[in-house]
């Protein structure tokens, strides 16, 4: 098992990143406001437009840390990274069994039943923690449902079929997420997901959580020498990270909209952190996004006993976990890709 590294995220816009020795530098104009040793480094997400020095890029490139730069709203920019590894004899595996559609449906149907059951537990735990401040019907029925959903994933081969379930599932869970928000109902109401922009409080703090599990899973199945761009679920398409989204839809329950949920209802972000342009979008600001980062990354310190390994892990290296297996799976050492089901 690798050390857990660390994420430098530098969310001031007017940040510019350098090289001294072996040492990451951020500077605002003349001044130094940090600086972090690359060796504890794995990756450098970075919310503006000033950017990195080249200097700093070769050194980042060299030692494995992937930088990502992204505007302040959280739209993916650019990544810079070094040589591909990864044992082409699995990148090989891959591709092929990308391109045999039984074998894409099998991944692709996991992938989705891990989604569903832990959007189910997610209801589940409101149930039995907030019976009495939760509708009970609604989010009993959706539970149910989802059970019906669930035996449908394991007898279907049409990655079609799938993809029509998983739409299903998304669309009756976020349908009664608002039910969870136990704090501030009016100003983090949830009637569907919109994005691109977000178009309200909500969506907007779910798509920088989904960006933040997003890079967590690119770096994770690049790190064990899988193709990010290459998935089962999510069709190709040039710039997108369809395995990283096949990763995701299991994770996404778990680790973001949780934490979602926790940030609001404790009163560690409120409607006053959030705006809306003219077009109707809605962004966090930077207070609130330092906010967020800080309790995503607590929440990656965080341990839990991984249920197919059956041991001690913490939180942030589930990503890494399941891209091992899915790799054990393809090599042929798994007979299964065990999805990783939070309990």
């Amino acid at each position: 098992m690798r050390k857990l590294l660390n994420v430098l995220y530098v969310t001031s816009p007017d940040a510019y990143l350098t090289r001294d020795a072996e040492n990451v530098v951020v500077r605002l104009g003349e001044v130094e406001t940090k600086r972090v040793p690359v060796h504890i480094l794995e990756g450098i997400v970075c919310f503006g437009y000033t950017g990195a020095s080249p200097a700093l890029m070769a050194l980042c490139a060299e030692r494995g840390v992937t930088m990502s730069f992204l505007t302040p709203n959280g739209k993916f920019l650019a990544r810079v990274e070094g040589p591909v590894s990864g044992n082409v004899l699995l990148r090989r595996k891959q591709y092929r069994t990308a391109d045999n559609p039984e074998l894409s449906a099998s991944i692709a149907a996991t992938c989705v039943l891990g989604k569903v059951a832990n959007c189910r537990s997610v209801l589940r735990r409101a149930l039995r923690d907030h019976g009495d401040k939760v509708d009970t019907a609604a989010l009993t029925a959706a539970v149910d449902r989802m059970a019906n959903q669930l035996n449908r994933l394991k007898t279907c081969h049409d990655v079609d079929v799938v993809r029509g379930i998983e739409g299903e599932a998304a669309q009756l869970y976020f349908s009664c997420f608002s039910n969870l928000v136990l704090e501030d109902k009016e100003s983090f109401s949830l009637s569907g997901r919109s994005r691109r922009p977000p178009l309200d409080n909500m969506n907007a703090l779910l798509s920088f959580l989904y960006t933040l599990l997003a890079h967590e899973a690119r770096s994770a199945l690049e790190t064990v020498g899988l193709d990010p761009a290459v998935g089962y679920l999510h069709r190709d398409r040039p710039g997108r990270p369809s395995l990283a989204l096949d990763i995701m839809e299991e994770l996404r329950p778990v680790l973001a909209d949780r934490l979602a949920l926790s940030l609001i209802n404790r009163k560690q972000i409120r409607a006053n952190g959030f705006s809306k342009d003219e077009s109707g979008g809605v962004t966090m600001n930077k207070e609130t996004r330092d906010e967020v980062l800080v309790a995503w990354q607590k929440r990656k310190r965080e341990e839990i006993i991984h249920p197919y390994l059956n041991e001690k892990i913490p939180v942030g290296l589930i990503p890494y976990v399941q891209a091992l297996l899915l790799a054990r799976y393809l090599r042929g050492d798994i007979d299964g890709y065990p999805v990783f089901l939070w309990k």
